[in-house]
């Protein structure tokens, strides 16, 4: 019997939107799990994946949410469960694996970048030959939402570099991955988002429809590839 993939939502509205609809096209089972409705990380052996998505927590936060999912990640690590993490997740992976996480000299939120241009991830030349990033562009146009940033370890293969936030995408070992950037935005959950978000309210909302809707068709593109990608590395 195949094994499932596992989401951790970190907020209830941070789901995994592109991603989800991959899996339902292909048939893979998935649990989702809510840790803000008080839900528990369950045991990581169980499961072919593990996928931990965004939220407004910080990875240094003491609480016990944070201490689970970092033993989590760690588990999941020591068995070599493929693993993909969005935003916080990215930074959960590289706290628990012995990097920091610390605070982002520049505040990246929504489309639009500091200087007014949209913002862009570029991969490194180990990114360039990484199955994450096979048959997509060598720079992509993102979206960000987030304060902090994080300082991989020596071991750690960075893949992808922005201008303002330096590291952007991680691999840790072979199979875990985690992306600072929003692949997984769908348009119905981006208009949640910007209702609910605290720094997202603060921005002009017919702006941020009228970014989305800009590059919306290659923004769906990449993030679909990118998730098609993983999923192959994951052996599904």
């Amino acid at each position: 019997m195949e094994k499932e993939i596992l989401i951790i939502k970190n907020i209830t509205r941070e789901g995994p939107g592109l991603l989800e609809i991959e899996l339902k096209e292909r048939g893979i089972q998935h649990t989702i799990v809510d840790l803000s409705q008080g839900e528990n990380f369950p045991p990581v052996e169980n499961y072919g994946a593990i996928v931990v998505l965004g939220g407004p927590d910080s990875a240094n936060d003491e609480n016990e949410k944070m201490k689970n999912q970092l033993a989590s990640i760690r588990n999941a690590i020591a068995y070599n469960i493929p693993y993909l993490g969005i935003c916080l997740g990215l930074q959960l992976l590289v706290k628990a694996c012995g990097g920091r996480v610390i605070k982002s000299q520049v505040k990246e939120v929504g489309f639009i970048d500091p200087e007014g241009d949209y913002f862009t991830v570029e991969l490194t030349d180990e990114g360039k030959r990484d199955p994450l990033f096979r048959n997509l562009n060598h720079t992509f146009r993102v979206f960000h939402l987030h304060g902090e940033t994080v300082e991989p370890t020596d071991d750690m293969v960075l893949l992808a570099m922005g201008k303002f936030c330096h590291n952007q995408i991680i691999r840790v070992g072979s199979n875990a991955y985690g992306i600072q950037c929003h692949f997984e935005l769908t348009p119905e959950m981006f208009k949640t988002w910007i209702d609910e978000d605290p720094d997202l309210i603060q921005l002009n909302r017919k702006g941020l429809l009228s970014d989305f809707e800009a590059i919306k068709d290659e923004y769906i593109q990449v993030g679909r590839q990118l998730f098609k990608n993983f999923l192959n590395i994951a052996g599904f």
